[in-house]
């Protein structure tokens, strides 16, 4: 018993699920507890798709069935009956010309091949999916997946880190017999092994530290048609806008700075998983896109079809977002023309905008192209819903989970992006209007209007925009403001009379299913700094404290002294212990003695 601490003495157990880990103190293997809300929703949809995958296969038997049925029945009705007759006469004197037992046989073996099955029944057996975890670090998510999800044939764990490779396999062998039998780990490159792999894996998840692009290419021709393909990307500074140029080198769209800019993050990957897909003759449906936490994750099914990767102009939009007010406008790059029965592609009409706003006079930002397309299938987004509602106890962060299905169930999924109802007010500055009285007021104009899941104060809306700026017109003639300088937005935007008069009263629509039920949406974080955390191998130093803590930071810092990691340091005033950090790499560009700049290794 003492042998077995002492070999644990490293190691903390971490209980996720039906899973447990092993993972070392050291961080030389990367684990963030806060995924736990990845895991639960990836483990969800999941399911969803093996039990879907089964419908289809079966919906597919029964079509195959039916057409030769009814191909069988016409040839039936085109046999005469003399045919008939001539050959039961033919039948009787091959019997008497060969002897009784001859005869005999042949008629019992004609006999067994009529019960076989016919051969247009035999089709390919569903074979069990096969799920790919390019990068999975300490093998938690695939564990998960082997033990929770029912009818896996194998999960296959890749990493290219040696010490995760190792955890994971130690961590394979922990879970005992059912995990072994499931789960096998390499030690591989992501790139290489989908490359070599090509339409091999029903489901494919790619959850990198930071941005996925330079695996789409492969991910996209790993995945078998049909499959699922799962994409986390947590480079948000760059999808959201603040480093646009990066944003385009990376993934092959401009963004550009709203309130919607989370949503346009899911937008931009999807169009470029697309983008990598249609190289191939592929192309992508979503079935569930949502932003978590401090990243967004997608999942979409990978199809191939030479004809329809055509359609995919139609799918992209530019995006033009106005300098001065919320107001933003979509250009599609494409669009169908039909004549005569036949269907031709040609480029999108525009510019859908002058070149000065009609509302504010402000110039306007270009962005994209991004998926303007749906980003959700509402079938898949209920039957998830339904089902994890069924499976309460088997997931940690159900309530989490619940609440964003839960809105996004309610979302107008075919409006792409979103405005802030407190940022229209503030831009002509005024007290904003309930959220009810504005909804109700959309609604009362003829308009749908719906929340985001992106975004508590987030509304969705197909009104146009002079139609939102004309509601606020109204609201600000029953609330009137302080006079604002002439040279502001919000006062060009007032300075124009209401076309339509706008109508506050309560509509009956005016609160979702869920606000009506009372349904918790959007919850706080369940503890403090839940977030990002450091990545496997970094040395815990104070300066992490922003994302661990300082009662992580401590705890992790005297695991290091006693290990001889870090030398002794005063505790600081605020309590923090501080360590040297010389065994963090260093970015600092420092001047040589020739003037020149170079960065220390």
């Amino acid at each position: 018993m003492a042998e077995v601490e002492d070999k644990l003495k490293d190691y903390e157990i971490k209980k996720e699920g039906e899973a447990e880990i092993l993972m070392l103190k050291s961080n030389a293997v990367f684990f963030n507890p806060v995924q736990v809300h990845n895991r639960d929703m990836s483990i969800a949809v999941l399911r969803t798709f093996v039990s879907k995958r089964k419908e289809e296969h079966e919906v597919l038997l029964n079509k195959k069935n039916k057409s030769h049925k009814k191909g069988s029945q016409i040839e039936t009705s085109v046999v005469n009956g003399d045919a008939a007759l001539t050959s039961q006469h033919d039948e009787m004197d091959v019997v008497n010309e060969k002897g009784p037992n001859q005869a005999i046989n042949e008629i019992e073996d004609a006999s067994k091949e009529a019960t076989k099955t016919p051969s247009w029944k035999v089709t390919r057996e569903l074979k069990p999916p096969v799920v790919l975890e390019a990068l999975a670090a300490s093998g938690l998510r695939s564990l998960r997946y082997a033990c929770e999800v029912d009818g896996l044939e194998k999960v296959v764990a890749l990493d290219n880190d040696k010490a995760s490779v190792e955890a994971c396999k130690r961590n394979i062998k922990f879970n005992g017999a059912a995990a072994v039998n499931k789960v096998e780990a390499h030690l591989a490159d992501a790139r290489v092994y989908m490359l070599t792999h090509p339409k091999e894996f029903d489901v494919v998840d790619l959850d990198p530290y930071g941005s996925p692009s330079v695996f789409l290419d492969s991910a996209v021709q790993a995945v078998a048609d049909g499959g699922l393909l799962m994409c986390t990307a947590t480079d948000l500074a760059v999808l959201c806008g603040t480093n646009g140029e990066v944003c385009y080198s990376k993934y092959g769209s401009y963004p550009v700075k709203g309130k919607y800019c989370h949503e346009m993050a899911l937008r931009i990957l999807l169009a470029s998983i697309e983008s990598h897909a249609n190289r191939y003759k592929r192309y992508i449906v979503p079935v569930l896109s949502v932003f978590m936490d401090f990243y967004v994750r997608v999942f979409v099914r990978v199809f191939t079809s030479a004809s329809e990767i055509k359609n995919t102009p139609l799918k992209l939009s530019y995006a033009y977002q106005c300098a001065g007010c919320d107001s933003f406008h979509l250009q599609s790059l494409g669009r169908t023309v039909t004549k005569n029965n036949s269907v031709k592609y040609a480029p999108g009409i525009g510019p859908v905008v002058p070149q000065e706003c009609s509302d504010c006079g402000k110039k306007f930002n270009v962005g994209g192209p991004i998926w303007s397309a749906p980003i959700h299938d509402q079938d898949w987004v209920l039957s998830t819903l339904t089902d994890v509602r069924s499976m309460k106890d088997r997931y940690p962060a159900y309530n989490k989970i619940t609440s964003i299905l839960t809105t996004v169930s309610e979302e107008l999924h075919d409006f792409p992006l979103f405005f802030s109802l407190h940022s229209i007010s503030g831009t002509v500055k005024c007290t904003s209007p309930s959220a009810v009285m504005f909804r109700s007021a959309v609604i009362n104009a003829g308009y749908q209007i719906s929340s985001s899941h992106v975004n508590p104060l987030g509304l969705k809306s197909d009104a146009p925009w002079d139609v939102i700026w004309d509601i606020m017109r109204c609201w600000v003639k029953n609330h009137p403001i302080k006079e604002q300088p002439h040279d502001t937005p919000g006062t060009a935007i007032l300075s124009k009379s209401p076309q339509i008069e706008a109508n506050f009263s309560r509509a009956v629509a005016a609160l979702s299913k869920a606000q009506t039920k009372k349904v918790k949406r959007f919850l706080p974080n369940p503890e403090s700094h839940w977030g990002p955390k450091v990545r496997a191998g970094r040395t815990i130093t104070s300066k992490h404290i922003s994302l661990l803590g300082a009662e992580a930071i401590n705890g992790a810092i005297s695991h290091q002294e006693a290990n001889g990691a870090a030398t002794d340091k005063p505790a600081s005033d605020t309590g923090e212990t501080i360590t040297d950090d010389v065994n963090e790499p260093s970015t600092k560009r420092q001047k040589t003695s020739d003037g020149e700049q170079s960065t220390e290794p």
